[in-house]
């Protein structure tokens, strides 16, 4: 019996450890960058479910959207909300369209936190995310996925944004989810399924 629950701890710790996030070698880090360029830069378009998690300080349980995401080269990115409401953001032009459940407006892009993620997204279907000179760039992996932590480097940035983190799964060059840290400590998760490349994305999408 003794036996058994030695075992059974040692299976834990041993499944614990493996699931860690290790840093990547100078060597590894390098390969993974290389790979995701090369393999992206053909991508004009991506489409995408997700499910979006939001945790705040203030509220006892997580704030769970669905929607799809929609993203067409060189700058051109749509999040369109389904449930448990409808609301789209349309990332076009350096300025942000939104249309809450019928109530729309614009508002110019530049200034906008999270639209440092959309440019993070928008990089990686090009491999440019790498090179963006807002963020310093540290590179994980564990059993199941490739990750890049992107730090804001200006004071000013991270009064808002203390980390975005980018996995990438084993067999692919694509991001399948998206981690962000707020300075406050709320915290942003999305993860995309049903992912489609290069698929024909309708105009309609971009628009409101």
């Amino acid at each position: 019996m003794i036996k058994n629950i030695a075992f059974g701890t040692f299976l834990l710790v041993s499944n614990f450890i493996f699931a860690q996030n290790m840093a990547m070698s100078g060597a590894e880090a390098k390969a993974f960058v290389t790979k995701v360029s090369s393999e992206t830069k053909e991508i004009k378009s991506l489409q995408a479910d997700f499910t979006q998690t939001k945790k705040m300080d203030f509220l006892d349980k997580s704030i769970i959207t669905y929607g799809k995401m929609s993203l067409k080269t060189p700058n051109m990115l749509a999040w369109k909300y389904t449930k448990p409401y409808q609301y789209s953001i349309v990332f076009k032009n350096n300025k942000i369209f939104i249309n809450d459940q019928g109530k729309k407006s614009s508002v110019d892009a530049k200034s906008k936190t999270f639209e440092k993620i959309n440019k993070l997204i928008v990089g990686s279907s090009n491999g440019q995310m790498f090179n963006d000179p807002e963020f310093s760039v540290s590179y994980f992996k564990n059993a199941y996925f490739n990750i890049a932590k992107f730090t804001p480097k200006s004071a000013q940035l991270l009064k808002y944004i203390k980390q975005i983190e980018l996995s990438f799964p084993k067999d692919q060059s694509t991001v399948s989810q998206v981690n962000m840290t707020e300075a406050s400590g709320d915290t942003t998760n999305i993860v995309f399924k049903n992912t489609k490349i290069n698929a024909p994305i309708s105009a309609s999408e971009f628009s409101l």
